[in-house]
Parts: structure tokens; sequence; C-alpha cells
């Protein structure tokens, strides 16, 4: 996938600024793919000179003019072209899998510390994620089209962010490490 492709995504929810966009990716998208704000506001005019996207400039006052960004026709053919394009299996590459695997060959407590650091860490984010279903998502079986497609992709987030803090527990247990229960508030 190429972010092109995130940001089309993104805009066929609601056309936005680079601004708009930035800020929306950091608290949905970004969380499953991450781009810096130089890197969106790059593609983006990358995608405008492409055709994919169109420009809407919106006069504000006391402030530099808005350019509102939406997918062009060639914008949406090329999203609905990727989106029926089969995608390979998911592989996993994890530096921690790696970690764990050779944890033998050194010093085991040292990692431990990362892995509750780390646990800690998911558990946080599982505590946003399940804020934001929450919050945006109160009546999850009312759900159709776009917003359901939204809630099903955060649901697949905490469902990751459960395999991480079970993995991580499992190992922490396994080697009779100690499990730190920090959840968030």
């Amino acid at each position: 996938m190429a972010l092109e492709h995130a940001l089309l995504v993104a805009l066929s929810e609601r056309p936005a600024s680079g601004l708009e966009l930035t800020r929306r990716f950091e608290k949905s998208l970004g969380f499953f793919w991450h781009a810096t704000h130089q890197q969106i506001y790059r593609v983006l005019g990358r995608m405008e000179a492409d055709g994919w996207v169109g420009v809407e400039v919106v006069e504000q006052d006391g402030r530099p003019d808005k350019r509102v960004h939406t997918p062009s026709a060639e914008g949406r053919r090329v999203l609905a072209e990727w989106l029926a394009t089969p995608m390979p299996m998911e592989t996993f590459r994890s530096e921690l899998a790696v970690k764990l695997r050779g944890a033998s060959y050194g010093d085991r407590a040292a990692l431990a510390a990362h892995l509750r650091d780390a646990r800690a860490d998911h558990a946080t984010r599982l505590a946003q994620y399940e804020q934001m279903e929450r919050e945006q998502f109160p009546e999850p079986a009312a759900l159709e089209g776009a917003a359901l497609d939204q809630w099903l992709v955060l649901r697949g987030g905490i469902g990751l962010e459960r395999f991480w803090i079970d993995w991580i527990t499992d190992y922490l247990t396994a080697h009779d490490l100690e499990v730190v229960e920090e959840r968030p508030a």
C-alpha cells in the first residue's frame, strides 16, 4: 500500500485541507499507517499533479487561504482499482519476536523491563481504542457503510493490542518474570 491510497480513503470519507488531513490522520488511520505531515503534504502535491485530487481554495479571514482536497474522478478510479487488487498475505515482521527468541543468549532481565514498558504502551493504546469505540460507535449494531468499515478496523486494532498484551504477558509468566498490571484509567 502506498500513502496515496490511505489519503484517498481519508479524503473519500471527508474532504480536507492538508492540515485537517494531518490531524485526522493522527487520530485514525495514523494508528495503522504512519506518515509525517511533510510526507502527507508532499504526497498531496503529487496527487494533485497526477489529477487524483481536486483542490478548492477557500478564503479565510486573517489567515492564508485554505486548500481543501477532494478525490477526483481519476482518484476514485485509482482507489477502486487498488481496493479490487488482491493483496498478499500480511507478514509478521517483529523486532520483539526476534528478541524473545534470542533472550536465552543475553540479559533476559533487561529484556523483561523493556517488555513491561511495551506492555504498558500497548495497554495505553488499547485504552485509547476502547475509548474511541465508546465515543464514536456507541451503537455498533446500527452501523452500515463507511461507519461500519471504520468500526471494524478499530475492532481489529483493539484485537491487535490485546494480542500484544497477551503475548508479552505469556512470555513474562512463562519465565516467572514479574507482570506489572498497569491499566490506564
